[in-house]
């Protein structure tokens, strides 16, 4: 670590003498099985975020809001966002930031080592692995640890801070975008005590590797559909029917192999055409990136890499688009033998978009191919293409002087100037923050590349837990100056 500046010492220190009971603070936020996605566990994100709540008022924040966003379908509540402000000051600058408190599902059947809800402390390693410990419990934290040894030590941030907390991000972040679109207006929560925001600062990706800290100025964004071939009105059995009738599978199949081929070149007629070219100013963004094909294969856990240079990696997972196909609905995929037609068949895929594509303008790129190459199969049956849901992508100026800041910050912090990156993966109200707030967004990760978030055995370095509430404090204090 750099020499540190006087005024933040001691704050340095205090997160130190602190970890412990952060680590505990950890243990706790983790239990709750807060899986938005999984409406069994529905009541666990309310208590998740009671939890987080009680933390906010222990630091005396003001202004706590829990805002109730509906129901997702009748008798399904959507879990709420916090809203909470610490700091009015007039001649400080205001910053929001965002993080989200529910996780992906997890379970020790999934092949994890222990219990992904019970926070487990490799020491040994210098390990805290538990589910929501990098993606997005952990740094969520990390910014309460920071504002706590401020207030142990009677120091008042060098900011105003907003915070933004949801329950659903894993999960589409449903109503949070009308939340914010709301509460942006002239009488809304986010100008109810200030002129203008700043800056927003979000926590909720990670280094691209275990070395070199990063921050990242660029997410793609992810338009995802389905095909649904119909057929017979109920599953048949193939020794009566099979070469018979039009089984919706292999039209379903055939459809599926005309999108991407298998060196992974969208095969959509249009697509590429609509990429923003690669400039000389962003080519030696690549080449000052500490990274390898071997790093790569480590975090693949296998050595299926189409590439044979980091650039080439890099671009492909940042800044051009990708088809994935995902899965089959009514497909027989259990173990053993079920010699069954199914009369309906779903296929899902999506397309990660980057600058400058257009979501409408994919959309009827994409439903327009389907339907031709649906057209050549002069199939009995039907089909229907269709977007599901749509994010758009991302992209900022990394010197500009939130990045600028954030810059300084995680050079003091880990003694090392940080990597310029992008995302292949989505954060939607990233986009949603920029444009209705009308500021910057700051990308700050706190865990590293190979923490495992969606994964089993996820995890963050204690070392990242208790560096990312220094990191993030030093932000503000550069921010501020």
């Amino acid at each position: 670590m750099s020499s540190v500046p006087e005024q933040l010492k001691p704050i340095f220190d205090q997160l130190d003498k602190n970890t412990d009971s952060n680590i505990a603070k950890l243990a706790k936020a983790i239990s709750f099985k807060a899986v938005s996605a999984d409406e069994s566990l529905r009541q666990e994100c309310f208590k998740k975020a009671d939890y987080i709540q009680s933390l906010l008022e222990e630091l005396n924040c003001t202004d706590i809001q829990q805002f109730d966003l509906g129901e997702e379908k009748p008798g399904l509540p959507l879990p709420p966002v916090i809203l909470a402000r610490l700091g009015t000051s007039p001649t400080k600058k205001t910053v929001v930031v965002y993080a989200h408190m529910d996780v992906q599902p997890a379970s020790i059947e999934d092949g994890w080592d222990t219990e992904p809800f019970v926070l487990h402390h490799d020491k040994e390693k210098g390990l805290l692995i538990g589910r929501g410990a990098t993606d997005d419990t952990g740094p969520l934290l990390a910014w309460l640890n920071m504002i706590e040894a401020h207030q142990q030590l009677n120091k008042e941030l060098p900011v105003n801070l907003i915070f933004c907390f949801e329950t659903m991000e894993e999960s589409g972040s449903i109503g949070l975008e009308n939340l914010i679109k709301e509460q942006s207006q002239v009488s809304g929560y986010f100008y109810k005590t200030c002129s203008k925001i700043d800056a927003v600062a979000i926590s909720d990706n990670y280094w691209l590797g275990t070395t070199t800290p990063a921050l990242t100025y660029g997410l793609r964004g992810c338009n995802y559909y389905q095909i649904k071939v119909s057929g017979p009105k109920a599953d048949l059995h193939s020794g009566v029917f099979g070469g018979c009738i039009a089984e919706p599978m292999v039209d379903l199949v055939q459809l599926l192999s005309t999108l991407v081929n298998s060196q992974g070149e969208i095969l959509i007629p249009g697509v590429k055409e609509m990429v923003a070219p690669v400039t000389e100013e962003e080519k030696n963004i690549y080449k000052s990136i500490k990274y390898s094909i071997e790093e790569f294969n480590e975090s693949s856990n296998s050595n299926t890499c189409l590439f044979d240079n980091k650039e080439d990696v890099l671009m492909h997972r940042w800044r051009m688009p990708s088809l994935s196909v995902h899965g089959i609905e009514n497909a027989f995929s259990g173990p053993g033998a079920k010699t069954v037609i199914p009369a309906t068949c779903t296929g899902k895929f999506s397309i990660r978009t980057v600058p400058h594509i257009d979501s409408a303008k994919l959309d009827a790129l994409v439903i327009d191919h389907v339907n031709k190459e649906f057209a050549k199969l002069n199939s009995k049956n039907t089909m229907v293409c269709e977007l599901i849901h749509d994010g758009a992508y991302w992209y900022s100026d990394p010197y500009n002087e939130s990045f600028t800041a954030a810059s300084k910050a995680t050079e003091l912090v880990w003694g090392q100037k940080p990597d310029l990156t992008r995302e292949g993966g989505s954060i939607p109200i990233t986009l949603t923050f920029e444009e209705q707030l009308k500021s910057s967004v700051v990308l700050i990760p706190c865990g590293r590349g190979n923490d495992g978030a969606h994964s089993i055995n996820e995890k963050i370095d204690l070392e990242n837990y208790v560096n990312g509430g220094k990191l993030l404090g030093s932000y503000l204090y550069y921010l501020a100056e």
